[in-house]
């Protein structure tokens, strides 16, 4: 699957671009702040119908404009796909394939697959579980419908139980009133656990693979799936049904469940390094990237945003020695120094272009 073109209107610091992208490596250089990495938030909004960076989408468009129009052209197995997402101020987010609006924007999750790398996934090491969940409900969604439509149904689930136990909070509250949200809460969030486990343990696999390439077996990982319920969520939910009043909160289930990411057997937030840190993360995406090609029998796009920094020579070699691979397709990459691209890109011969951001706008460079 390719990008063969993208346009973006008023997204974010983007007054307006048109890009026609490379099949193999797409380069966006510049300074920091010019909308680089804004770039690739589009191409990902594209695919998941939001920003990788979770903001509200009033906050995408473009200070002092109404409304974002993102629009781009795929070929994906011979078939030519155009996908259009607009955002209008006070208006419901429209999002269309081949010119048809989809009813549900969960219908389009899984359509294009993509795995982008960005600075901001340190947040999957060094914050809180919720990103991690994040992360694992992100990669599985896009390839397993089910599993998607039983975490919406779980999370609405959860929200009615949660309201009911704030209502009632320093009352007492009839266990009866419950039932309803703790059987849907069991039903979908059983299979929701047994899925996760399952992604786990076939992620692992490959991300150690990738992590040695990366790291030249210096350093040992693993993951780990931790459960906060492993055996029956509706008899812990009952179990926990006092504790649940005194917070008026729902204390066990998936939605409280962590990802355990060691180095060493130790925390890697708690004893890796920087370069560590990313090292880590880089071989973890491309699990991701793996196992989605591997569940969707296509290449998804992969995006790199400022993925060099912090890397020193040896590790960033290794890294476009493994995406100019043929495991690895359409590749969008941003960065500071042209120098620095050109030197690496020429020393592997791969197809590519290289554009220039800067306020004025984005333009194709010789």
């Amino acid at each position: 699957m390719t990008i063969k073109s993208v346009t973006i209107i008023n997204y974010k610091n983007i007054e307006e671009a048109s890009i026609d992208c490379s099949p193999r490596f797409n380069c966006f250089i510049g300074n920091n702040g010019v909308g680089k990495t804004n770039i690739l938030d589009a191409l990902y909004h594209l695919s998941m119908c939001r920003s990788y960076f979770n903001l509200p989408d009033s906050q995408n468009i473009r200070h002092g404009e109404n409304f974002f129009l993102l629009q781009a052209r795929y070929e994906r197995e011979d078939e030519t796909i155009d996908v259009h997402c607009g955002v209008k101020r006070g208006e419901r987010k429209t999002f269309k394939k081949n010119k048809k609006t989809y009813e549900r924007l969960s219908d389009h999750i899984g359509l294009l697959p993509l795995v982008m790398i960005s600075p901001a996934d340190a947040t999957l090491v060094d914050g809180g579980s919720e990103e991690r969940r994040r992360f694992i409900d992100g990669v599985i969604s896009q390839c397993d419908k089910e599993y998607l439509h039983r975490l919406i149904r779980y999370n609405r689930a959860l929200a009615q139980r949660n309201s009911l136990l704030k209502e009632f909070a320093g009352r007492p509250l009839d266990s009866e009133l419950l039932e309803p949200w703790d059987e849907q809460l069991a039903e979908n969030g059983n299979i929701i656990l047994k899925k996760r486990e399952a992604f786990t343990r076939e992620l692992e696999q490959d991300f150690r693979l990738f992590h040695d390439q990366l790291v030249e077996g210096r350093e040992q990982v693993s993951l780990r799936y931790l459960a906060t319920a492993p055996d029956n969520l509706l008899r812990a939910l009952k179990e926990h049904l006092d504790r649940d009043r005194l917070l008026t909160y729902t204390t066990v289930g998936i939605h409280r469940d962590d990802l355990s990411l060691s180095l060493e057997d130790y925390p890697v937030k708690r004893l890796g390094s920087q370069g560590q840190k990313k090292s880590f993360l880089t071989a973890l995406k491309f699990a991701q990237f793996t196992y989605l090609t591997r569940l969707t029998a296509m290449k998804p796009l992969l995006l790199l945003d400022d993925v060099f920094d912090k890397l020193d020579a040896g590790r960033v070699s290794q890294i476009i020695r493994i995406v100019s691979g043929d495991r690895f397709g359409q590749v969008f990459i941003t960065d500071t120094n042209r120098k620095h691209i050109d030197e690496i890109l020429h020393l592997h011969a791969i197809d590519y272009k290289i554009f220039r951001v800067d306020p004025q706008g984005v333009h194709i460079l010789p």
